[in-house]
């Protein structure tokens, strides 16, 4: 299993032709495009290829309206991860341009599909839209599909609860605070990624040292405290992590910070995965540092409980 990351003039590897292919942003790589995984495997036993999933890094949104971009909900290496996980033998990233974005639907289908990924099979879901202004859709592409001899098939939305999942939904939940909704819709624990900055060091006088993502790569959830599972150097620990401002040192400031459970080392400049597992409160302002570290010691027993440990 490999990503490869090339100009859309170019072929991708000659081990990346002749198969099935799933083409979309995939952000979150949820349980939906997982059913479009599943599909493509079997898609790409009957063509006797590889599966290939064809993804776009940046978003098209950051080039087409950069002021509706959002952060990711997962990051191109996670993405390219998820996807392999769930069947992909190949991760092709088209690297987006306006020349790509151009492209009409017809001609995308030409261009890319036939010409240099050499499809005989491909696999969308019903909402699926391509080309410029997104004309292209699952009817024209069916079409095509028959007229040029490769084979389609267009997979049916998942529904949690009764509700299609879909990224959008997703993002929504997380900002809400709603972690469990999301992870039903991603079939997973969300994972925020960033780097370990600074702060104030203020847990640590405290008693309850944190280790702050001063840089976040994806979506932060909504403001809250939460049981997290912490991933440093290939190990899970154990932790409680506050998103949102600190009111009741009069902060304003939207900050993450991270306490590792019976952790000891310094982890400044280094990358930090953080798992969410539970919303344990809505953020709030205490009376004084008495009231704020018992509350403190109150969320650690809970994060201690919800994360197993």
């Amino acid at each position: 299993m490999a990503s490869h990351s090339v100009d859309w003039r170019d072929p991708p590897p000659d081990s990346c032709r002749r198969g099935a292919v799933t083409i979309g942003n995939f952000d979150g790589v949820h349980r939906g495009h997982a059913s479009l995984l599943t599909t493509l495997r079997g898609q790409a036993a009957t063509v006797r290829g590889p599966a290939v999933a064809l993804t776009f890094d940046p978003h098209p949104l950051e080039l087409l309206r950069p002021t509706q971009s959002q952060q990711p909900l997962t990051t191109l290496a996670e993405r390219a991860r998820l996807l392999q996980e769930l069947g992909a033998d190949h991760v092709v990233i088209l690297r987006t341009e306006p020349t790509l974005l151009a492209l009409t639907a017809e001609e995308f289908f030409a261009q890319v599909i036939r010409e240099r990924l050499d499809a005989r099979a491909l696999v969308e879901g019903v909402n699926f839209g391509f080309g410029r202004n997104r004309a292209g859709d699952v009817g024209c592409l069916t079409a095509w599909c028959r007229a040029a001899g490769i084979g389609m098939v267009v997979v049916p939305p998942v529904v949690v609860e009764g509700v299609e999942v879909s990224s959008s939904r997703v993002r929504a939940a997380l900002l809400a605070g709603d972690v469990a909704t999301a992870q039903e819709m991603l079939g997973r624990l969300y994972r925020l990624h960033g780097t370990v900055g600074v702060g104030r060091r203020r847990g640590r006088t405290l008693g309850f040292p944190t280790a702050n993502l001063t840089a976040t790569e994806n979506l932060v959830p909504g403001d809250g405290v939460y049981a997290v599972l912490a991933h440093v150097r290939g190990t899970a620990w154990p932790a409680a992590a506050n998103v949102g401002p600190n009111p009741t040192f009069g902060e304003q400031a939207r900050k993450v910070e991270v306490h590792l459970l019976d952790y000891e080392g310094d982890l400044y400049g280094q990358p930090l995965a953080v798992d969410f597992v539970r919303r344990l409160r809505a953020t709030r302002p205490f009376a004084g540092v008495e009231d704020l570290t018992a509350q403190l010691r109150r969320d650690v027993e809970q994060a201690r409980q919800a994360t197993g440990s």
